[in-house]
């Protein structure tokens, strides 16, 4: 058996495996050394926050049964994709097949930033009030679907094997987790470790309440690109424990923290330009920030 078949056999297990291990231990971590302060109860949040995680995996199972790895073998037994097509070490195939998934869903978050239609869908994750694991996982169904065709368009061109996109999901859902975590991390390691992984302190500064912050630190889990394209910003203005999370014109619990609010969120208010589109904000604040965190 090889070893895309045996991925193939257990993925489920595989992933299910490292979304649990990462609830356990991201959330006894954020019990014992919170971040901030939570402004809505542990309870409400996880219940609705992990409640449409479920009903989205529910959905996206019944209309789209094939997952990724299914169209990685299918790219695989066609010959589709770059990684099909050349002669290369199956360990650096793999490698260069998540490097450059990872720089997709960098794009597509700039995306789903910039055009005004598809902010609607992805305003359900920032307008979550708190920021804590469980707001890694929240989307609204159609940016999953959305996600989803992204993906498969990516792997399609790409060919990368199944276990490099397995590893890249688990990857990918394992950084989400830990990046939204409501945990501390002492300065000294939070600086080295950010130039390697997105960090909670780096991701945290784009659920900032307020623009120019929200429109910076797209990455998930490598967080080169944000450097590359000169979309990093170091810290929030108004420090970690004292800038408000969320979206200036979303407070009310009805529409942020309980599940059907979530769902209807996108399909509310006129769609108008996003703050993306008009960089007219001042840096110069940023760089007293930087300065008086070195």
């Amino acid at each position: 058996m090889t070893i895309d078949e045996l991925i193939m056999n257990y993925e489920k297990e595989i992933r299910m495996g490292f979304f649990f291990g990462m609830i356990a231990v991201i959330g006894l971590w954020e019990l014992i050394a919170p971040k901030r302060k939570l402004t809505v109860s542990k309870a409400v949040r996880w219940a609705n926050n992990l409640g449409l995680v479920f009903f989205n995996s529910f959905i996206v199972r019944l209309v789209l049964p094939m997952a990724a790895v299914g169209v990685a073998s299918m790219a695989q037994v066609n010959g589709w994709g770059l990684f099909n097509n050349i002669d290369m070490p199956v360990w650096l195939a793999a490698v260069l097949a998540i490097v450059i998934m990872d720089l997709v869903i960098y794009l597509q978050h700039v995306m789903v930033h910039a055009i005004p239609l598809l902010w609607r869908l992805h305003r359900v994750h920032h307008a979550d009030p708190d920021y804590d694991l469980t707001t890694g996982s929240r989307f609204h169904t159609l940016e999953i679907f959305l996600s989803m065709g992204i993906k498969f368009c990516t792997i399609i061109l790409l060919g990368p094997a199944v276990f490099a996109v397995v590893i890249f999901e688990v990857i990918l859902n394992a950084t989400a987790m830990f990046n939204h975590g409501n945990i501390h991390l002492p300065k000294s390691i939070d600086k080295v470790l950010r130039w390697f992984l997105v960090t909670p302190d780096m991701h945290r500064v784009h659920h900032s309440i307020e623009d120019d912050e929200t429109n910076s630190n797209f990455g998930f889990s490598l967080p080169w690109w944000d450097r590359l394209f000169g979309t990093y910003r170091d810290q929030p203005r108004g420090g970690h424990e004292a800038m408000k999370i969320g979206i200036r014109s979303y407070s009310s619990a009805k529409d942020v923290s309980w599940i059907t609010g979530m769902l209807t969120l996108p399909f509310k208010g006129k769609i108008s330009d996003y703050a993306i589109n008009r960089r007219n904000w001042d840096d110069s604040k940023n760089d007293s920030v930087k300065k008086n965190n070195r």
